[in-house]
């Protein structure tokens, strides 16, 4: 028994000595990292840099321009609007096309995706909220549904099944083709938005719906899917403008926009991206995007144009050089273990070789 408490004892050591040591070591040699600001300009059609360098700041593009702080204001006044506003220089029109500060406004957006969101585990419940309650302010709903082998709702307050609304929307989803159960349901269930599109549903079979409750009855819409295209990711937008309706993936790992009203399918115009390992930001207006793909050794910048989604220009960085104190630590502690990770929000300890 003695001997066997020996073992426990050591073995607990090893794994204590290999999580925090090597934790110990990056807290103390931990250094501060310059990111630029990267965006593209339809107005020099090239990427704009807002670079700082010891609390220095410089603006430049790809090409190797150089630019004062009011030029880069002004290669990016869709962005800088308000900058432009206060010190009256937005222009008039863009691109023969008339602008303001509200169509400016409608027409920004920012999207962040992040494999730690993605991968994170839900509790597969879904407020439905009123698509059209006449009201400026959405509300939450006081009750909550589940897809199993029906669209069942339930009251939060008693805890009991809505027989007559169940029975309402599931005979609706039925009707219209529906095939239980179903595979993803993705929606923005909170009220902090301009207005609501209820969810996009994948049913067993994969094919995709629109699901929404519009006057307190259902609203169900099947999606014709583009051949060949197998969604594995839906992302529900709600952007003010109402030109998307969702961000798509497929298995294919091919980015698509999903048009409002008409539902069409647009691929975006940039490489493989898979969600569950690479995080991406979009920042849009209404006459470009620029995507920024990091996944976590580069970060790769993809302009695409607002209305076609076709490619405009790309550009690479590669990831922040370690710092020699981290080099080092590669081989002071070439196993660790680490009990978190970049893409899952799951404690659960893992066992690293090499890596730093």
């Amino acid at each position: 028994m003695k001997t066997l408490g020996k073992i426990l004892f050591i073995f607990t050591l090893i794994v204590l000595l290999l999580w925090l040591l090597p934790w110990t070591y990056r807290f103390l040699t931990a250094t501060s990292s310059n990111s630029p600001f990267i965006l593209y300009s339809g107005i020099i059609n090239d990427f704009a840099i807002r670079d700082r360098t010891d609390g220095e700041a410089s603006y430049s593009d790809l090409s190797g321009n150089r630019y004062t702080e009011a030029q880069f204001d002004s290669i990016l006044p869709l962005f800088y609007c308000r900058q432009l506003m206060a010190e009256e220089r937005l222009p008039d029109t863009l691109h023969g096309i008339a602008i303001t500060p509200r169509s400016i406004q409608t027409g920004n957006f920012i999207f962040r995706m992040t494999p730690l969101t993605v991968n994170a585990r839900t509790v597969p419940l879904y407020p439905l909220l009123e698509s059209m309650s006449g009201r400026v302010d959405l509300e939450m709903p006081d009750d909550v549904f589940r897809m199993n082998g029906r669209m069942e709702f339930i009251d939060m307050a008693s805890n009991s099944i809505k027989e007559g609304k169940s029975r309402q929307f599931t005979d609706m989803l039925m009707k219209k083709g529906f095939i239980f159960p179903a595979r993803l349901v993705a929606g923005n269930p909170t009220v902090k938005k301009d207005y609501d599109e209820g969810y996009l549903m994948v049913d067993h079979r994969g094919q995709l719906f629109h699901v929404k409750q519009v006057k307190s009855r259902p609203y169900v819409r099947p999606i014709e899917v583009p051949t060949g295209v197998d969604i594995a990711h839906v992302f529900v937008t709600e952007f003010r403008d109402r030109r998307s309706l969702a961000f798509l993936t497929d298995s294919e790992q091919r980015f698509w926009v999903l048009r409002t009203g008409t539902y069409e399918f647009v691929q975006v115009d940039i490489p493989p991206f898979d969600p569950k390992t690479m995080s991406l930001t979009i920042i849009g207006n209404m006459f470009d995007w620029t995507l920024i793909v990091d996944n976590g050794h580069k970060k790769a910048f993809y302009a695409v144009s607002a209305s076609d989604c076709k490619s405009l220009g790309t550009m690479e960085r590669a990831a922040t050089a370690p710092s020699p104190a981290r080099e080092i630590g590669k081989y002071v502690f070439p196993v660790r273990i680490e009990f978190s990770s970049t893409l899952n929000k799951d404690i659960f300890p893992k066992l690293t070789l090499g890596k730093w």
